[in-house]
């Protein structure tokens, strides 16, 4: 007779094996079996006769599940843009659960769907379809490309949303958008014209601190009654100095503030003249000199925010970046890629762009960042820089591991490591030269379930590690297991 417990530890087990065949996957979809749907579902790719059971599944949570794996295509996610259930839609719309990297973007007419969709009177109100529009603005599957899109969509709710941008868009796109033969379009044009209006942002900032305040401070059109009063009462002098739209004079004035964080600001701008940038590469505090240094004139606002994403931080704690709505051009991130200032070459690291004679120079900068922010948004780093990368920063190994490029073999060297991570990776190496038995034996947990999840050990070895509640989840799930034998294992359980 098998322990209570072992059953839900085979499903679990059996739901994450690589190579179970459909006809094993299909049976966990039923209801006695639901602690396993989290893992069949959401945390592993699967075959085509399985996704079609789950997109068609009565049961809403697997729906859900389905779509938030980020193992699946955008596409077939896509599939449930309709589904009656509130949560399964919203799940769609907030994308696959943990983000790892640079979302991928949802098919055009599935975010067509979900940013004009209406709520239907007569459905329950767990979620509105304003609060799933939320989820989706958020997500990051919403491309840069899209957005400007829609500024010319036939839809004028689209139209209506790409007001949104701006700040972004030409005098010319502002003015058609003004003149949009839709009043919903021209009103919330008329709207967002306000933003580069100065006595129109005087008239709606507010006087108390808070985020409203700083956003329109660092992004919209100031006042010059607005700046004195700023620099007159000191406050809110960092938000000032990154704001593009300054009145003539006040730049200059920030340039010699005494707080070394407002010139620091100061010297990023994308709008400084030649004389006062001279000056700020002679600042008495370093980090202005440097940020002054950094770029030589002229400058673009978006290299700016490039810059910003990364200066000041460690690779770890950067990862992989997202694409901001306007990213510098290639070539401005392969001349980066040669500069002698290894902040610049941090920066080039991050484009997924960089041809590959430039990524092969990176991978051997001497700079321990740059090469680990390569392995992170770089399609072409070599394997090694992936692995070191690995190995170097614990925050992102979740997304090192959806890499193919990750050297999954030549990974001796990590089993006796301190690292327990390290230790449940190198579990795996089909290329050792024994099964590392002793690993059964670890600690830790996870190392010993992926231990008993290695593709080497032999089959008998697994057939017993079966019936030990602490080794069967992943002896279940190891891909040594042959198709009868998982079938008979979920006979044993009581699954039909």
């Amino acid at each position: 007779m098998s322990s209570p417990v072992l059953p839900e530890l085979w499903w679990r087990g059996v739901a994450a094996n690589p190579a179970a065949p459909p006809g094993v996957l299909l049976r966990l979809l039923t209801a006695r079996a639901h602690v396993a749907w989290a893992a069949l579902c959401e945390e592993r790719p699967l075959p085509p006769d399985v996704v079609e059971a789950v997109v068609a599944h009565p049961e809403w949570r697997i729906r859900r599940g389905f779509a938030r794996n980020r193992h699946v295509g955008p596409e077939q996610r896509g599939r449930l843009v309709d589904d009656p259930h509130p949560l399964v839609r919203a799940a769609l719309a907030a994308g696959p659960r943990p983000r790892l990297g640079r979302a991928q973007a949802l098919p055009d007419d599935v975010l067509e769907t979900l940013l004009t969709a209406r709520d239907d009177p007569t459905a329950d109100r767990l979620l509105t379809a304003d609060e799933i529009r939320q989820e989706l603005e958020i997500s990051g599957q919403i491309p840069p490309s899209f957005r400007r899109r829609m500024l010319d969509h036939p839809n004028p709710e689209l139209r209506k949303k790409a007001v949104g941008l701006w700040l972004w868009l030409t005098p010319g796109r502002r003015d058609a958008l003004l003149a949009d033969p839709a009043r919903v379009v021209r009103e919330r044009a008329r709207a967002s014209s306000r933003i580069l209006d100065p006595e129109a942002m005087e008239a709606d900032l507010p006087e108390d601190g808070c985020h409203h305040r700083s956003l329109l401070l660092v992004n919209y059109a100031v006042s010059r009654t607005v700046a004195e009063r700023c620099l007159a009462e000191r406050r809110d002098l960092g938000a000032l100095a990154r704001n593009p739209h300054l009145p003539s004079g006040v730049v200059s004035r920030l340039a010699r503030d005494p707080d070394p964080g407002v010139r620091e600001r100061v010297a990023a701008r994308a709008d400084l003249d030649p004389v006062l940038l001279a000056g700020l590469a002679q600042d008495p505090d370093s980090a202005v000199r440097t940020r002054a240094v950094l770029q030589p004139l002229p400058r673009s606002w978006p290299q700016r925010g490039a810059i910003d994403r990364v200066i000041g931080r460690t690779a770890e704690s950067i990862g992989p970046v997202d694409e901001m709505f306007t990213e510098p051009g290639t070539s401005w991130y392969e001349a980066c890629a040669t500069s002698p200032h290894a902040l610049m070459r941090r920066i080039a690291a991050t484009c997924p762009e960089l041809p590959q004679e430039l990524v092969r120079r990176l991978a051997s900068d001497p700079d321990a960042d740059v090469r680990h922010l390569l392995a992170c948004n770089h399609p072409l780093a070599p394997p090694d820089v992936l692995l070191d990368a690995f190995v170097a920063m614990p925050r992102q190994r979740p997304y090192l591991l959806t890499l193919p490029r990750l050297p999954r073999t030549g990974l001796h060297r990590l089993l006796d490591d301190e690292d327990s991570e390290l230790r449940a990776l190198a579990a795996g190496d089909t290329g050792l030269a024994e099964p590392p038995v002793r690993l059964l034996a670890d600690p830790d947990p996870s190392v010993r379930r992926a231990a008993a999840a290695g593709p080497l050990l032999p089959l008998a070895l697994i057939s017993s590690l079966l019936e030990a509640p602490e080794h069967a989840q992943g002896a279940a799930a190891n891909p040594n297991l042959p198709p009868e034998e998982l079938h008979a294992l979920l006979d044993r359980s009581g699954l039909p």
